[in-house]
């Protein structure tokens, strides 16, 4: 799983021309799931996400995370994010997960954010959408999912492979 995390004053979400999503302060979160996620990935990542610290404090210091400033998340689901661009001139989407695994995931994501105590508005998944924000810093994060980034890092293609086990989380 991969989630970009970016630091906003304002987003939102237009779906045919009308706006289906608005947000104030807060994070503009777009969201890949691969075919190897699962419930305790989504919600490691909710909690991390939701958790971040990159929000100024009084000194200037990336040390508030969005409970702290009372902020808000869009949450849009991004397949495109997992596109793998290492070969060719044509990204892979094979690590995606299909929509009938993806969308009950990004339904849970969401579902945990809201559990940590953040306010959520997301996207149309599956829709063509187009999304505005204005980037604050900007303050643009990459997160990955332990399992994603260490199988990643060590150029294996899947988790068996990288040795994981459910301590990793």
């Amino acid at each position: 799983m991969m989630v970009v995390y970016q630091r906003i004053s304002k987003a939102e979400v237009r779906v045919d021309g009308e706006v289906t999503a608005q947000i104030g302060r807060g994070a503009l979160l777009l969201v890949g799931i691969s075919n190897d996620d699962d419930s305790q990935t989504v919600r490691w990542m909710a909690q991390k996400a939701a958790g971040l610290r990159v929000h100024e404090d009084q000194g200037g210091k990336l040390n508030l995370s969005l409970a702290d400033i009372g902020g808000e998340i869009l949450a849009v689901s991004q397949f495109t994010l997992l596109g793998d661009c290492r070969k060719g001139k044509r990204p892979s989407f094979t690590t995606a997960a299909p929509p009938e695994k993806a969308e009950p995931l990004f339904v849970q994501f969401v579902e945990f954010l809201r559990s940590e105590g953040v306010r959520v508005q997301t996207g149309v998944f599956g829709a063509h959408m187009e999304v505005s924000l204005v980037n604050d810093g900007p303050v643009t994060l990459i997160i990955e999912s332990p399992r994603a980034s260490t199988a990643q890092n060590r150029g294996v293609s899947s988790e068996s492979e990288a040795g994981f086990l459910p301590a990793d989380f």
